[in-house]
């Protein structure tokens, strides 16, 4: 099991030419160390990276910024303050976003304030955000890797959140 956990990083650093850092292996569960890791060894090739090696033990990722054992407390405010909002869509929101769920929801009073709805219970606001602070980039960054979506969506709701997605890139 633990195995399953190790990574390597190879550098490859040809003479005159920019560096080539590949990872192989890892879990998730290990971004943190793997991430410090890959900081380090590019340190010599970007000398303002030592000031970030190492923030990541005490800081939260971003919408983590609640207690450990404070996600109910988390769904129940943001139920108190959206009351016309379903409780199983707040939940949702709070699970892949925590305190950044508030950017989404923002001054919305109803599922239409939103903006449109591709089915599930994805709407515009929240591709908005995926795309302009996750770096979403591709239908299928929002639908199978930050929302999974995709599994219940409908082939015609997958191509009206790519069509979307195409005009917010355009503008």
């Amino acid at each position: 099991q633990e195995a399953t956990r190790d990574y390597v990083l190879k550098l490859d650093k040809p003479d005159g030419k920019a560096p080539l850092l590949s990872v192989f292996g890892g879990k998730i569960t290990t971004y943190r160390r793997l991430a410090e890791a890959v900081l380090y060894r590019l340190k010599p090739y970007f000398p303002s990276l030592s000031a970030h090696i190492g923030w990541t033990a005490q800081d939260c990722l971003p919408g983590g910024d609640f207690p450990e054992t404070g996600f109910m407390a988390l769904v129940d405010g943001l139920s108190a303050d959206y009351p016309e909002f379903d409780r199983a869509y707040l939940t949702r929101l709070s699970r892949l976003y925590g305190t950044c769920a508030l950017k989404i929801l923002g001054s919305a009073k109803s599922m239409a304030d939103l903006g449109q709805h591709f089915g599930g219970t994805l709407t515009a606001r929240e591709i908005d955000y995926l795309i302009s602070s996750e770096w979403a980039k591709t239908a299928d960054d929002i639908l199978w890797r930050r929302t999974k979506l995709g599994l219940v969506l409908t082939e015609a709701e997958r191509l009206e959140v790519l069509e979307f997605i195409e005009k917010f890139k355009s503008k």
